[in-house]
């Protein structure tokens, strides 16, 4: 894993490297050949809604019940309560829209980007969680003047109320799970617990909301909007059962084996597993699957692994896993032969759709991992576009496929550096982290805007490297980056 400080002598010898050995890299102002392309994985068709059509979706979604409303005519019943009865309709409409956004539907989802999607389903739970809360109190401000508590006495009243218990029931929930959703890292439960806990809260809260809405609720009665609730409602029971029973049931039916485990590096280790009946999955190099090793397809014991290998290595399917974790501590213990299961592919950290006269890679430890398939592919096909990789370790017993990496230059235009954060005696690389100035070094102060940077590795190296990129011009669409945690 790579640091954040400073230590002397990386950046000179980067520098030494492109001066003395090396030809000068290829910039935007050195127009002399044309943006190029490789072979099918970078023509591959991203499956996914475009992020405009995304939102515009949950737009339209949250505000088709004030529509309903508008258009049935109902009348006004004073702004408290309209406010009220608007913000928690549009609030319940977007919430059952959650139920879509977070079941790893790739028709939906596929183009947007893990990291993307987790960051607006969180920013939208926030904004259901605020039309929620205010939903009751909206409705007691009236009795605030001239005795505020008459106010006091109907949210008493409301809360009391046997009728209301349903919705009684999804708010409290609904306070319950976001924060537990926001903060999950600090719980001291396991994460299949909690995502079972959080999928079936999710659906006791869609239920309640639902009974709600169509026993008390201010429209009731209105024929329109009871059919809209009960449609969303389906559709996002509908997914809870995709993802707890048909995907489980699929994937049963689809099983894969541990062919091969060993360890790479320090503490890394290289799993691959085949499929046994049918073809592989069809996936885009640099993709993430979710990996279920030795477990029931229905226990939720999986985790994601970015793929190391390429599509020309099916049938097998390759994951670079770092001990860091529970599950992961015992990773080099799994025996060859063990029955898993793979959900995906997943993830944009690929060359799909892209175009570019160059590339850049910056890698800090098992960061590596979605690279190398990168990397891999790069060379089978030939590309002919010049390749730089930085790749960053603390020690040098950590550095993954160093041969492998090292042999490239015979197949690529390709410029290596590896940089230690500990380096040891005798090293003869650059020693430090990616500091700007590390990096400024090694690509020779040039940043052409018609390459592709890929940054992949411990977050506050992703936020270093990304933010000298941007300091040095390279536009934000040519960084090409994704971080998340799901477990």
């Amino acid at each position: 894993m790579l640091a954040l400080g400073g230590m002397p002598g990386a950046e000179q010898h980067c520098r030494n490297r492109a001066t003395d050995r090396e030809p000068p890299m290829r910039n935007d102002r050195q127009p002399d050949r044309p943006p190029l392309t490789t072979g099918a994985g970078w023509h591959r068709r991203r499956r996914g809604l475009a992020p405009w059509l995304l939102i515009g979706l949950y737009v339209v979604i949250g505000l088709a019940p004030l529509a309903i409303t508008w258009l049935r005519g109902h009348p006004r019943q004073g702004l408290a309560h309209d406010l009220s009865s608007g913000l928690v309709m549009v609030g319940f409409a977007m919430m059952l829209m959650q139920f879509l956004l977070s079941g790893r539907f790739r028709d939906i989802t596929g183009r947007v980007g893990a990291d993307i999607t987790i960051l607006f389903h969180q920013l939208i739970a926030w904004t259901i969680l605020a039309f929620v809360l205010l939903h009751p109190f909206l409705y007691a401000v009236p009795g605030l003047w001239p005795d505020p508590a008459q106010a006091v006495a109907t949210l008493r009243g409301m809360f009391g109320s046997d009728a209301l218990r349903s919705g009684g029931i999804a708010w409290w929930l609904l306070i319950l799970l976001v924060p537990m959703a926001m903060w999950r890292d600090r719980l001291p439960i396991r994460y299949e617990i909690w995502r079972l806990s959080h999928g079936l809260g999710a659906a006791v809260i869609a239920l309640a909301g639902l009974h709600h809405t169509l026993t008390v609720g201010t429209y009731s009665a209105d024929p329109w909007l009871a059919g809209f609730w009960v449609v969303l409602a389906g559709l996002a029971v509908a997914s809870l059962v995709h993802v707890y029973v048909l995907k489980p049931l699929r994937q049963f039916r689809h099983p894969y084996r541990l062919v091969s485990n060993r360890e790479v590096a320090d503490r890394i280790w290289e799993i691959q597993v085949e499929a046994e009946r049918r073809p592989a999955i069809n996936f885009a190099a640099g993709q993430f699957i979710w990996l279920n090793l030795g477990h029931s397809p229905f226990r939720l014991v999986e985790h994601p692994f970015s793929l190391s290998s390429t599509p020309a290595d099916r049938p097998r399917l390759a994951v670079t896993v770092r001990e860091s974790g529970d599950f992961t501590n015992r990773i080099g213990e799994i025996p060859v032969g063990t029955r898993a299961y793979v959900d995906g592919p997943y993830g944009t950290f690929t060359l799909a759709r892209r175009r570019a006269s160059g590339l850049a890679f910056f890698a800090g430890g098992v960061g590596l991992g979605p690279i190398i398939g990168l990397l891999r592919e790069l060379v089978q096909e030939q590309y002919r576009g010049p390749v730089h990789l930085l790749y960053g370790n603390r020690v040098e017993t950590q550095i993954l496929y160093r041969d492998e990496l090292e042999a490239m230059g015979k197949t690529l235009d390709f410029r290596l550096q590896l940089i230690l954060s500990e380096p040891p005696e005798g090293w003869r690389g650059p020693a430090g982290e990616l500091t700007p100035e590390v990096i400024d070094a090694c690509l020779d102060g040039r940043f052409p805007k018609d390459w592709l940077y890929f940054v992949c590795g411990p977050v506050p190296m992703m936020e270093s490297v990304e933010a000298t990129l941007l300091a040095r011009g390279v536009p934000a669409r040519r960084i090409v980056s994704e971080r998340f945690k799901y477990s």
